[in-house]
């Protein structure tokens, strides 16, 4: 290892501390171009601190992988693969699920990449140009404790000029691949842009709508991409399910996902429109709703506005209480790792306050156990929140 990295007071403090995020402020010098290799960090005497590398991403400058001076090499990735699925065996064992996490990134030791396992096929996602510089390597690694999987495809997802994803190992599956959560089918397409067609950390919420918090009731799952909450929900007995998104592909990919379930069409409303837009439109149609799932992007632009969670998420609750039934459900959820759950929390009950409703939070959820997260709040990232409404 020929480069050395010098760290600041702060940014030696926050790796004892058990952060393996690298912040651009955590270094004494201006890197001008990253060595795309394996980098030892050491402080103003240079002896050792930790090992990683650097590389931009849309959280930090780099990772830290060790701090006990061991090369980063075959055997060194093999174990941190071979403790991933080890302690994921509780998944591979469910009769009714095959679909989950298998890496995630810092939180099972490797920063910047994460694995996604579909039945036996796998999905790795690229964070930043230096770790998939050691592409080879990780994927020889991987390979070598996990022998059995059927192919694997890549989502590259830095700025970079080739395709966003790609086959890179095996046989390709015939699509739709039809995978298994909680008992209920999910139709998912692995090298088709970055989205596969469901988002595996959402696993528990959908798995309380598919036990029957949704039972007998109306639900409107908002921002629906692909309606997986409506599925989950219809499966679970809800009486009927509006979905709405404003991308013109949810319609015949949210039919998809409820005819794979054999669950008819005709009590599943699929809208194409603009989520405000939608909260008029109900509201001026006398529409009311016993459960209703906010789950949108952390940001997100039309032609005519943008949406940012943490600017615009007491607008949804307020217009969410509007056409929620008395004694109805909001389930809250966001992505948005700059958004602590104090705040978001906060932002919630604040917008409750201003309609005047009673309101008592039931539930809370955050990553599920295969998305382990590491020791800084940003690596937790989901924050999902049940409240009930008394108007």
């Amino acid at each position: 290892m020929r480069v050395e990295i010098e760290l600041n007071n702060y940014g030696i403090k926050r790796i004892r501390q058990g952060n393996p995020l690298i912040q651009q402020d955590d270094l004494k010098q201006d890197i001008k171009k990253i060595p795309l290799e394996w980098v030892k960090f050491v402080d103003n005497k240079h002896k050792y601190i930790a090992t990683g590398y650097l590389g931009k991403q849309n959280k930090g400058f780099g990772w830290v992988l060790d701090q006990t001076q061991r090369p980063i090499n075959k055997a060194f990735l093999m174990e941190k693969f071979q403790q991933a699925i080890n302690q994921r065996q509780a998944f591979f064992a469910d009769q009714g699920t095959n679909t989950f996490r298998l890496f995630n990134g810092e939180g099972d030791g490797i920063g910047g990449v994460t694995i996604d396992y579909y039945a036996d096929y796998l999905v790795i996602s690229w964070y930043n140009e230096t770790i998939y510089h050691f592409q080879k390597l990780i994927v020889d690694s991987l390979l070598a404790v996990f022998p059995s999987a059927k192919g694997i495809v890549e989502k590259i997802r830095f700025k970079s000029e080739g395709k966003e994803s790609r086959w890179l190992a095996g046989e390709k599956p015939q699509e739709p691949l039809i995978v298994l959560e909680n008992g209920v089918s999910y139709a998912v397409y692995l090298d088709e842009g970055y989205m596969t067609g469901i988002f595996l950390d959402q696993k528990e919420v959908r798995g309380r709508l598919t036990e029957g918090l949704a039972a007998g009731k109306k639900v409107l799952n908002m921002f629906s991409y692909t309606g997986a909450f409506s599925v989950a929900a219809a499966y679970g007995g809800a009486l009927e399910t509006t979905s709405v998104d404003l991308a013109q592909r949810s319609l015949p990919k949210t039919q998809e996902q409820f005819e794979v379930n054999d669950l008819p069409l005709e009590k599943q409303k699929i809208i194409v429109m603009d989520t405000f837009d939608y909260f008029r439109y109900a509201l001026r149609k006398g529409l009311s709703y016993n459960l209703i799932v906010l789950d949108p992007p952390s940001f997100a632009r039309n032609k005519k506005k943008t949406f940012s969670v943490a600017k615009d998420y007491g607008r949804l609750i307020e217009d969410s209480v509007e056409i929620l039934t008395n004694d109805g459900m909001i389930i809250a959820s966001t992505n948005a790792a700059n958004l602590p759950i104090k705040k978001f929390k906060q932002a919630i009950e604040t917008a409750f306050q201003n309609k005047n409703v009673t309101y008592q939070l039931t539930e809370s959820y955050r990553l599920p156990a295969d998305f382990p997260a590491s020791n800084f709040e940003e690596s937790n990232y989901l924050k999902v929140l049940f409240y009930r409404i008394k108007k």
